[in-house]
């Protein structure tokens, strides 16, 4: 139960960029489109799962003077295999997520896991905390880029490159491309954290009063 604890928390009670606020570089920039919001999602995932193994199992050799310089080293591996692995087999999402992709290594919702949880738990616990957290950052990406692309350029796409790709609005629409630009990024994060808030706030009165 405990450990099932760890891997859903990911996905309401510590939802990286919407009850953190972490990770947020990524997700104003590359959230143009849905395929491109879980792309980095999933990106930054692998990254995730990868060094809370490692920082796991590596946590009573490390020493506590160097352990992030030493932390940074393993997530700096795993961003370069999957730096490898998406010019490999996904190369036009890689092109589309352009620097994105190595700067996942300063992402600091990695380091912060690495070092508030994998470095202080087993390694069981660890990929799960990683997963979960991963996933949630991934469908947290994917809801911001999908709102994004459908108000912007009317469509969803999912798989650009098997052209699964979906004319929400219908013919006639006319896009609000502010929304696919800079601007409308800051304005979709702050529509969804509204949102995420207000839901909070549902949760929590509703609890109090099923306890009084």
């Amino acid at each position: 139960m405990a450990l099932m604890k760890e891997f859903t928390k990911g996905f309401w009670e510590v939802l990286p960029p919407f009850r953190l606020v972490l990770g947020l570089c990524p997700t104003l920039a590359v959230t143009t489109s849905a395929e491109n919001g879980y792309g980095m999602g999933l990106a930054t995932t692998f990254v995730l799962f990868g060094s809370n193994l490692i920082v796991s199992l590596l946590r009573k050799i490390i020493p506590s003077k160097v352990r992030i310089a030493a932390f940074i080293v393993v997530i700096a591996s795993f961003v370069v295999i999957v730096e490898l692995l998406m010019q490999a087999y996904v190369f036009g999402l890689y092109q589309q997520l352009g620097i994105f992709i190595p700067l996942i290594v300063v992402n600091c919702i990695i380091l912060g896991r690495a070092e508030a949880f994998a470095a202080k738990n087993g390694p069981v616990a660890s990929m799960l905390d990683g997963l979960g957290i991963g996933l949630g950052y991934t469908i947290s990406l994917f809801a911001l880029g999908a709102f994004r692309e459908i108000l912007g350029s009317g469509t969803l796409t999912l798989v650009a490159k098997a052209g699964l790709v979906f004319n929400i609005m219908g013919e006639g629409y006319e896009p609000f491309t502010f929304m696919v630009r800079a601007p409308g990024a800051f304005v979709g994060l702050g529509l969804m954290l509204g949102l995420i808030n207000y839901i909070s706030v549902k949760n929590e009165a509703r609890k109090r009063r099923a306890l009084s």
